[in-house]
């Protein structure tokens, strides 16, 4: 780790090697004029660097600028330990305008080997290669019999085998003759450590080499995949994709409502497996192998993307009392969906626990281990469809609260995912209320992601530039504070700087859609709490899971009210735990077999049924809460 240390500000951080230096200063909450995002053509971000190393170029810096030690903080990435200056900020009068640096605290990802564990290299499916002894006059067994036999005799940790479908017995006298009888098998694991292992495959040759397995999460807005290497257990490939049911519905009520339409179940279903299929086929050209190499899928989804996948009708999930289909889903071979893969290769999905919590809640909870830990914990997914559980390894509560896509980039006009160009950093200067701007990928800024969004409207409702009912002060006179088509706006970045060549703007009707969006989650955090009798402070550990919380800043989250206000060492931060879930049951059969204990220890509460849901929600319709006790360290900050 290096240690930048920044003056006039006498702020301090730790950044690995290579750490572009405007990001590390965003993450300090040192504020850089920077309107580019980190292109380096704005030429705005220009620092002093007192000692110390960078790697930098001498993009829009004069020969003299570059010789003095100026640099661009964009274009600079850190080598070793730093001390740089940031050059004052001027006003009209020309004198200097100093602000205090922001507190931020990124979600620590400390001690996740104690939430996690350890897991083996000991997957559900397995290759073993064997030669067979050709038949013969003396030996004419029939060729299953032979397989079985060899088997028994040279995998003699496996117990007596069995096979479920005839299309293995149609190519098995093919394909045993043809490879000269030296095969691979491809064998099943018992879902429970009595049961014998499966034939689900036999290959000409030695294929052991060859034995990958994929996780899958499947999201309302985004579908995950990760490809593993099963003889190793390392990770080799990832790639995601907007989910193409999409265009059908941002939420899963919308999807419900449009699987009713004649013909439109097969539809999502077509959709979901055509976005599986494009991970496939992008995970399978990085390490440059064949879709029939995979052997197995571990997915999970909410209990209604679990629905579509295997085209069950969802119709019932959203009429009370609420009833899916099933919470446990079969066993199911990916060809029959139409998912490419091996002919052979068994998808299993994670269980559900009721019609709005399923088995992405299921896995985050079951890579946790939350349900071996006596510390009592708020697990909380946050996408689409927010999924909270508290509870400990003696019981557990679970709800499910629609969210919305805000926090994914949906229903925010210039939102977008955590792709390349998107805002994910932001601060403001309280006094000229120009804007420092952080993209991923360091270019022109073309849209915001969710980790940006929630650092915009705090960095705004600190500035004053809009109020708690997230509305802009309109007695502001800045250019970039606006009537716009949407209605009062802010303009983050001109077109002249932006990839697009269009203002990227923050506007009302955004900053309602995320209000709308964390005042769902923060009410079903509390409502659940109460249902059991407990507040926020008895809370020991805060899990936070979900795709854009790698990048969420803990003070932002806290300020905006998306998250509680509580002792800030007790929030933890797990990433994407329904894909980590994957993982973890994809390698290990023994985890993989303890999923059963999760689901049978959780209870679902539905939040559409108690009243006292609706009365928090109103009361989170505000920056960060209109009861402001729940939040003494925001009010603190705003009142100052």
């Amino acid at each position: 780790m290096k240690t930048i240390k920044f003056l006039p500000d006498q702020v301090s951080i730790e950044v690995e090697e290579g750490e572009n230096l405007l990001a590390a200063a965003a993450k300090a909450g040192v504020y850089i004029n920077a309107y580019c995002g980190g292109d380096g053509v704005c030429g705005k971000c220009k620092v002093q660097i007192e000692s110390g190393e960078v790697v930098s170029g001498k993009a829009r810096l004069k020969d003299k600028e570059y010789a003095a030690g100026i640099r661009l903080a964009c274009q600079s990435s850190v080598k070793g330990d730093l001390t740089v200056r940031i050059p004052e900020t001027t006003g009209k009068d020309g004198k200097a305008l100093k602000r205090k640096p922001v507190t931020t605290r990124a979600i620590s990802a400390r001690s996740l080997d104690d939430l996690i564990g350890t897991w083996q290299v000991d997957p559900p499916v397995e290759k073993r290669f064997l030669k067979l002894d050709p038949p013969g006059m003396e030996d004419n067994i029939p060729d299953l019999q032979r397989l079985m036999r060899a088997i028994r005799q040279r995998c003699h940790d496996c117990k007596d085998p069995t096979y479920d479908h005839p299309e293995l017995l149609m190519e098995l006298p093919f394909t045993l003759r043809e490879a000269n009888w030296e095969i691979t098998v491809i064998l099943l694991k018992g879902r429970r450590a009595e049961e014998p292992d499966r034939i689900i495959a036999v290959e000409p040759g030695n294929t052991t080499d060859k034995l990958y397995g994929l996780a899958v999460d499947i999201g309302t807005t985004t579908v995950c995949g990760v490809l593993i290497d099963l003889g190793n257990g390392k990770v080799i490939a990832e790639a995601s994709a907007y989910n193409d049911q999409i265009a059908y519905g941002e939420d899963v009520i919308s999807r419900i409502v449009y699987s009713q339409r004649p013909g439109g179940l097969r539809i999502l279903q077509d959709k979901v497996v055509r976005t599986i299929n494009t991970i496939i086929e992008t995970v399978c050209k990085t390490v440059i192998i064949n879709p029939s190499d995979i052997s197995y899928i571990m997915a999970a989804g909410n209990t209604i993307m679990s629905h579509l996948l295997l085209g069950l009708n969802p119709k019932f999930i959203r009429e009370s009392p609420y009833v899916p289909t099933c919470s446990q889903f079969p066993l199911t071979r990916a060809a029959q969906l139409g998912i490419q893969a091996h002919p052979s290769v068994r998808l299993f999905l994670y269980p559900a626990v009721a019609s709005y919590v399923g088995g992405d809640i299921i896995a985050g909870v079951h890579a946790c281990r939350m349900y071996k830990s006596p510390e009592l914990t708020l697990f909380i997914d946050i996408g689409t469809n927010g999924e909270i559980v508290v509870g400990n390894e003696e019981w557990m509560v679970c709800a499910a609260c629609s969210a919305g896509p805000a926090f994914e980039g949906g229903g925010i006009r210039h939102g977008m995912r955590a792709n390349s160009g998107a805002i994910e950093n932001f601060h403001i200067h309280p006094q000229t209320l120009e804007p420092m701007i952080i993209t991923i990928d360091r270019i022109k800024p073309c849209g915001i992601c969710g980790s940006g969004l929630i650092s915009i409207v705090s960095e705004l409702l600190e500035a004053r530039v809009i109020d708690q009912q997230g509305k802009f002060k309109r007695q502001l006179e800045h250019p970039r504070i606006r009537e716009g088509e949407d209605g009062w706006e802010y303009v983050l970045a001109w077109g002249k700087d932006a990839l697009m060549g269009e203002d990227i703007v923050i506007t009302e009707v955004d900053l309602d859609n995320l209000i709308r969006a964390k005042g769902a989650m923060y009410a079903g955090y509390l409502t659940l709490l109460e249902s059991v009798g407990m507040t926020f402070t008895d809370l020991e550990r805060v899990i936070l899971a979900g795709n854009f919380g790698a990048y969420i800043d803990l003070e932002r989250a806290i300020s905006i009210g998306l998250l509680p206000d509580i002792q800030r060492e007790r929030f933890y931060y797990l990433g994407n735990a329904s894909m980590l879930g994957c993982r973890i049951s994809l390698t290990d059969n023994a985890r993989f077999r303890e999923r059963m204990q999760v689901s049978s220890l959780i209870t679902n509460l539905e939040l559409a049924e108690n009243a006292r849901f609706m009365d928090h929600y109103m009361a989170a319709l505000f920056l960060p809460h209109t009861d402001m006790s729940l939040f003494p360290t925001v009010k603190e900050k705003l009142a100052g």
